[in-house]
């Protein structure tokens, strides 16, 4: 497997419910402003305790050339 190679990195994350539910939507959102960037990779991270749920999601992107 090949090395993925990116310029810049871009993190949404959040542990407040309403939040979560707008997640997708607020990253579209970036994705949209920033058309000129490829998404390469992304990672989902989700951790919690007693009291709180954490959802992180990592996203790769390098600019289009």
């Amino acid at each position: 497997m090949g090395v993925i190679s990116f310029t810049g990195v871009k993190v949404f994350s959040t542990t407040l419910a309403r939040d979560r539910e707008n997640m997708g939507e607020n990253i579209t959102k970036w994705l949209k402003e920033n058309s000129a960037v490829e998404v390469v990779d992304k990672i989902v991270t989700q951790s919690s305790d007693k009291e709180f749920h954490c959802l992180t999601i990592t996203l790769f992107y390098r600019h289009k050339a």
